[in-house]
């Protein structure tokens, strides 16, 4: 599917790491400009988006953006001033009770992970009609079609960007515009890779071991998913084979949401 995207642009959320970078990877490794975001706004964050569009022969920028604030998650959007591809991909995570959850962090993760991404939607939506064609495209999870204890604002946040996943793709349906949701099982990113060896000596176990059966005990193939593997998802939805994909999910989670 090389250059099928070329002329398109397309803004990733939270995408200076991670599921975000792997995809904003793919993207533009299929021809299309990107944009890359996170809430900071340091040098390196500017190199990595030069580094992206030099590697892909794309232009790729970095723009800053707090999710947590509705103003800024519409203010990434105008200020890129066309988005033909849109990812919603920004989240964090925060495990408790629910009886024990705080309430600063139930608020700052249904704000990012899905009031930021109603705002951003919101904004692309013209731009997309406007040029004709567009791709609405959430980075969901296995946790939006399915649930575990001690994660009700994450487990709440994804389920309701599936449910507004489903809302923009009716809305959209006769028109050139699609949203579909990817859901993700566990995926190998940094982040994850950095908690193995602690979480290894909390259970004693080997490394391999508590990937098995810790980690990855929810996901059959006892294997993670890969940043690149969701990139290529995501550059599938925007493919013409996509066209009549609209208002669903596509897992990606080695099983998971099948058992």
């Amino acid at each position: 599917m090389t250059q099928s995207l070329k002329g398109k642009t397309a803004i990733i959320t939270g995408s200076n790491s991670g599921i975000g970078l792997g995809v904003a990877h793919e993207l533009a490794r299929a021809g299309a400009d990107v944009v890359i975001n996170s809430f900071t706004d340091r040098e390196e964050d500017h190199k990595l988006a030069a580094d992206l569009g030099k590697e892909h022969g794309v232009t790729a920028r970095y723009v800053k953006a707090d999710l947590s604030k509705g103003d800024e998650a519409r203010g990434l959007i105008r200020e890129v001033g066309r988005c033909d591809i849109l990812v919603n991909n920004a989240g964090i995570q925060h495990v408790a009770p629910i009886e024990e959850f705080p309430v600063e962090k139930w608020d700052a993760i249904i704000a990012i992970m899905l009031s930021a991404a109603y705002h951003t939607t919101a904004e692309a939506l013209p731009m997309m009609r406007e040029a004709g064609w567009g791709r609405v495209v959430n980075i969901a999870s296995a946790h939006g079609l399915t649930a575990s204890p001690y994660k009700s604002a994450y487990v709440s946040a994804k389920h309701g960007l599936v449910g507004m996943t489903k809302v923009v793709a009716l809305e959209t349906a006769k028109e050139p515009i699609t949203a579909n949701a990817i859901c993700p099982g566990y995926v190998k990113t940094p982040l994850v890779e950095a908690q193995i060896p602690d979480t290894a000596k909390k259970y004693n176990m080997s490394e391999e071991e508590v990937i098995e059966k810790v980690i990855l005990d929810r996901q059959p193939s006892k294997e993670f998913a890969t940043t690149g593997q969701l990139g290529q998802t995501a550059v599938f939805l925007c493919s013409p084979a996509a066209d009549q994909i609209t208002g669903t999910t596509i897992s990606v989670d080695g099983g998971w949401t099948a058992l």
